[in-house]
């Protein structure tokens, strides 16, 4: 009876998971979803993001990261930096503006929203009347200047963001200076642009829509020059001295207009139309930056000639006779210029260009020849090709982390060497303890390793596996190429690409060996290719191995995607991982589960069909399972096939639940009379009444058909050294689980070292274990004599591990989707489990082991399983009792793509994509967490205006969420 007493607190232990576990979402890598605006600070060097979701995200040296987010969650559309000050102004589509401060606190600060604001108009007024079109921050740093679609100019104070409403400028009031034979009252409509001038802050520029550009006095409220343009109006920009500005239009031209002190009409000094003559698109933005070599940068974005390249997407650049019209692979949000920021200082003298584009950050270095792209520490562009899969990897070996940079220095040589130019702030937060390793999946058939120590997510190296295959795309093509006489001279700049040559390139598991530098990638062709690291390139022929799973057998027929055709001869690979082996499964369906041993140099690797062994070594199959059920059918119609099977399922449905109903007819209609069935109805309530009373509620939970489809579908293969025939005596087993709840044991011998490449490696199934409810299997672990998960291959070997226990007994813990269950070995009799679906509800999508270290001591850590659910909950379960820890809610249930994409760490931390290029990390550890943790030191601005470095009060630093 007492086994179905629930336990009292134990308030020893509660004490102790106070100091083993924590929830917290600690930092976001990646790029920003559908950014929407862009800001940057010439003063503290931090540059801002702002996205149509209302975040907001502040970025200066690799590790100096802020974030924030707007209540309203309305798109950004407009980002300002308050000259001098660590403040800045968000203009929002609902017509909102934001005041945001850098404030310290505790050793760092929080990026905080000090104010918001929305501008209304007189009763009645239209709403375009208040429509907020441009900000200006005045240099005072006291008030900003907000034009509208009407044309009126309102001046709002900072910080308190009140309408001074004296100083409103009026279109009245700007007409009334401008004869009227050269404009009328339409002339004044929509605000465009505001500058103020560079060397007179009592005068802005104010440009509108239709042309008319006014110079207008802010001491004395008037005009004092007006320049007509012919064309609709997009942007201005002051030339540093403030002698001339550019005005930049819709027809794909700029001009120049030179500025005089007495009151007139100003003409023209050029007009250039640098894509002509034939119709261009708008230019919407323009620099003109000024050198000590007396040759200005003229840069701008668009200009492209309509039909032939208006779908472009492009910044150009020129300085003198050099010209080059950069190309993004998606469109450009917006840019800026990095350049001298001293007011001292005679020339622009610009040092890069920084561009936001809708799927990623490029910036451009301008000081060297033929302005190379700057490698970004941060922002990466991680959907670059959509991930598929990912794959991490703790506390790697300091050798093998120096050669996996080598291979990627090797690999970013056109990249150039000019220092990160967005450096404001400085990273407080403590050095990483460990090497971490990120591998990404994606379609395109690459994997890409990151990084993931720190708060910064950074690209070290990018392997392909395209070059083993016959694909339509020559590898050595390069995009860049470009003719000396092609016309505009367009560039391809950035790594965006969404398009694969071949969706069955498309990697599906990684699984790399730290200790060995073995790499194993599995594809959506049923590919599998083991690789080993070679610091040099070289060329060598990749053997070929067939693994038929369906063993010949009679009435299955392959509907889905032919395998990919490899190349025949030599194949010359780069520095880096490099494949030597490829085994390729029949049919060529997804792989679905791969497992590396590389202390016995074999690859498992399971399919919708079944799974196998090889050798990598002798480069020999041992073996190969079919898992087939009679019905599978399903199962061969293959991913990339469009004929899926709505119909089956739906009648496996109606099947499920006319079964259902007949059994409960049968349960009423048995039995004689209806007093009998009476007495029998009120004997089984009091029994199910007492059962109730002494165990937790337990769902229903229908046993699974076989004839379920997919249910040879493999979900998880695992190796281990366990007692498996007798208690005596261990050998090397291969166990996999399936999609129906089977899991499968194969006995291996694996000759000794010194006969390993003579006798051959060999299997022979010992075990098969089927679940009552057919529950898909996603986890299997052995437990040694001590009760601790095996180790890791070579980890022993390499003293970063104790040697198992192997004098105790063994445990076999086998996770379904439902429940967890330990069986002892080599028996195999079940010694414990936990219902999970039947308890809560939900069902296991993720589960691994991790380390929990206290907090409080470095003497104590232990084992537990972190577990994710199709709820998006993260659940801690203990080892080897499988009692429940403790539950975070760590995803949205209706994000599945969320969910299917997380994974855990080793040390209690994870990640999942938020969005197609950003994964969110959170840790479940008191001891392992990374977050940003940084300070931006104020400077201050003497009377000359002048900038000097000086730590004041308001230090400004922002800790992530």
């Amino acid at each position: 009876m007492r086994r179905f007493l629930r336990p009292g607190h134990d308030p020893v232990r509660e004490r102790l998971k106070r100091d083993l576990f924590q929830f917290n979402k600690t930092v976001e890598h990646g790029f920003p979803h559908q950014p929407s605006a862009l800001g940057y600070s010439p003063f503290l060097r931090l540059m801002a993001i702002g996205t149509r979701s209302g975040a907001i995200k502040l970025y200066g040296a690799p590790g100096v990261e802020f974030m924030g987010l707007h209540e309203e969650n309305n798109t950004v559309m407009q980002i300002h930096f308050i000259p001098d000050q660590c403040q800045l102004v968000t203009l929002l589509d609902d017509n909102s503006l934001h005041l945001w401060s850098l404030k310290q606190h505790g050793g760092a600060s929080e990026l905080r929203e000090e104010h918001r604001f929305t501008l209304k108009g007189p009763p009645g007024s239209p709403p375009s009347a208040t429509q907020v079109t441009a900000v200006l921050p005045h240099s005072s740093r006291e008030v900003l200047y907000l034009g509208t679609e009407s044309g009126n100019i309102f001046v709002v104070e900072l910080p308190s963001l009140r309408v001074l409403e004296d100083r409103t400028i009026t279109p009245e009031a700007v007409l009334q200076r401008i004869p009227e034979d050269n404009c009328s009252r339409r002339s004044c409509e929509l605000v465009e642009a505001l500058q103020e001038h560079p060397k007179n802050p009592d005068q802005i520029l104010i440009g509108y829509s239709r042309g008319l550009i006014v110079l207008w006095d802010l001491q004395n409220n008037k005009a004092t020059q007006h320049f007509l343009g012919s064309q609709q109006l997009e942007n201005l920009y002051w030339q540093r001295d403030g002698s001339k500005f550019i005005s930049c239009h819709y027809d794909g031209s700029y001009t120049q207009w030179p500025v005089s002190s007495d009151n007139r009409q100003s003409e023209p000094l050029e007009n250039t139309v640098p894509y002509g003559p034939f119709p261009c698109k708008a230019i919407s933005k323009i620099y003109w930056q000024t050198t000590k070599n007396g040759l200005p940068y003229i840069i701008f974005q668009g200009g492209m000639p309509r039909a032939s390249y208006g779908d472009r997407h492009s910044i150009s650049v020129i300085h003198g006779s050099q010209q080059t019209a950069f190309d993004f692979t998606s469109r450009v949000i917006d840019f800026f210029i990095i350049f001298s920021s001293d007011p001292a200082a005679e020339f622009d003298d610009p040092s890069a260009l920084v561009a936001l584009a809708e799927e990623e950050l490029v910036v451009i270095d301008l000081k060297s020849a033929g302005w190379p792209a700057v490698h970004p520490p941060y922002l990466a562009s991680l959907h670059c090709s959509a991930i598929t899969c990912s794959h991490h990897v703790s506390n790697i070996p300091l050798k093998l982390w120096e050669r996996i940079i080598s291979a990627g220095s090797k690999q970013n040589i056109h990249y150039s060497s000019m220092p990160w130019p967005i450096d404001g702030g400085t990273n407080i937060a403590p050095d990483p303890p460990q090497r971490d390793l990120l591998l990404t999946g994606h379609e395109d058939g690459t994997v890409r390793f990151w990084d993931a120590s720190g708060v910064c997510l950074h690209l070290l190296y990018k392997l392909s596996t395209v070059r083993v295959f016959l694909t339509d795309a020559d590898p050595n093509d390069n995009m860049n190429t470009m003719g000396e006489d092609e016309w505009p001279p367009l560039r391809k700049v950035g790594t965006f690409d969404p398009y694969s040559d071949d969706p069955r390139l498309g990697i599906q598991k990684i699984y790399l060996c730290k200790y060995s530098g073995y790499l194993a990638v599995a594809g959506t062709a049923g590919q599998v290719l083991v690789m080993e690291l070679n610091d040099e390139d070289a060329e060598h022929v990749v053997d070929h191995a067939e693994a038929d799973l369906l063993q010949d057998q009679e009435g299955y027929r392959w509907k889905g995607h032919e395998k990919l055709k490899t190349r025949d001869g030599p194949v010359r690979f780069e520095a880096g991982f490099q494949p030597f082996v490829l085994v390729q499964c029949q049919p060529p369906a997804v792989v679905t589960s791969l497992a590396l041993h590389s202390e016995w140099r074999l690859v498992a690797f399971g399919t919708s069909h079944g799974f196998g062994l090889f050798d990598h070594q002798q480069k020999r199959l041992v073996f190969v399972k079919c898992t087939l059920h009679p019905s599978d059918q399903l199962a061969l119609e293959g991913p990339l096939s469009r004929v899926k099977s709505l119909k089956k399922s739906l009648r496996q449905s109606f099947r499920r639940i006319r079964r259902s109903r007949v059994s409960s007819r049968k349960r009423r209609g048995a039995g004689g009379n209806a007093s009998e069935v009476q007495e029998a109805n009120a004997k089984f309530d009091q029994d199910a009444l007492q059962e109730m009373e002494l165990a937790p509620v337990q769902r229903k939970i229908e046993a699974r058909s076989a004839e379920d489809s997919f249910t040879g579908f493999v979900r998880t293969l695992y190796f281990a050294d366990t007692f498996l025939r007798d208690s005596s005596r261990h050998c090397p087993s291969l166990w996999a689980g399936t999609n129906g709840g089977t899991v499968y044991a194969f006995c291996l011998r694996v000759p000794p070292a010194e006969r390993r490449m003579d006798e051959p490696v060999r299997a022979e199934q010992a075990k098969e274990i089927q679940l009552m409810h057919r529950a898909p299997v996603v986890g299997i672990l052995v437990l040694d004599g001590r009760s601790t998960p095996l180790p890791e291959p070579l980890e022993v070997a390499h003293d970063l591990s104790k040697s198992p226990d192997m004098q105790g007994s063994h445990q076999l813990l086998v996770v379904s989707e439902e429940q967890f269950k330990v069986f002892t070995l080599p028996k195999v009799s079940s010694k414990l489990k936990l219902k999970l679906t039947a308890l809560e509800g939900c069902r296991v999508r993720k589960v691994t082991v991790a380390s929990f270290g206290s907090c409080k001591t470095d003497d104590y850590s232990e084992n537990d399983l972190a577990v994710l659910t199709n709820l998006g909950d993260i659940q801690i379960i203990s080892l080897p009792f499988l009692k429940l820890q403790i539950r975070y809610p760590c995803i949205r249930k209706e994000d599945v793509s969320g969910i299917a994409s997380c994974v855990f760490t080793k040390y209690g931390q994870g990640f999942y994509l938020i969005s197609p290029s950003e994964f969110e990390r959170f840790s479940l550890s008191t001891k392992w967490l990374v977050e940003p943790r940084c300070i931006v030191d104020m400077p201050e601005v003497t009377s000359n205006n002048h900038v000097h470095n000086k730590s004041g009060p308001e230090n400004a630093a922002r800790k992530s969420r």
